[in-house]
């Protein structure tokens, strides 16, 4: 069993930057794909980036691509996500979630079986 912990979040005004952490408890945290999600109220969770084991492949939503930027540190067992040029529709729940198993999509959240309780990020001048 893993447990996640997100950090990071906050308010920020359009445009700016925030960087997302996610300390996991894992033994072996290289056994894990990780990756971000979000959720706002009223809406679907939706796939924000993934990243592979050691960091080779990685994936991102459309909505985010070329902004936002996911990156793991093994030795420190954490994840990140920085994110820059922010706008309001970015104004979400992020959460942090491992994958045990190669995900089959890795934008599926069903792939994920290990989930942070989430950190709020507001966008809002």
């Amino acid at each position: 069993q893993v447990q996640l912990v997100e950090s990071g979040g906050g308010l920020v005004q359009p445009g700016g930057s925030l960087r997302l952490s996610c300390a996991a408890s894992a033994h072996t945290f290289t056994n894990y794909v990780m990756a971000w999600f979000r959720q706002a109220p009223g809406k679907e969770r939706e796939f924000v980036a993934a990243i592979s084991w050691y960091g080779t492949t990685i994936y991102y939503g459309s909505s985010v691509k070329g902004r936002f930027t996911i990156s793991r540190d093994n030795a420190k067992n954490t994840a990140y996500l920085q994110m820059n040029g922010l706008k309001p529709e970015d104004a979400s729940r992020y959460y942090c979630a491992a994958a045990s198993r190669s995900p089959g999509s890795w934008s599926d959240y069903g792939a994920y079986d290990h989930w942070g309780q989430g950190t709020q990020v507001t966008v809002s001048s």
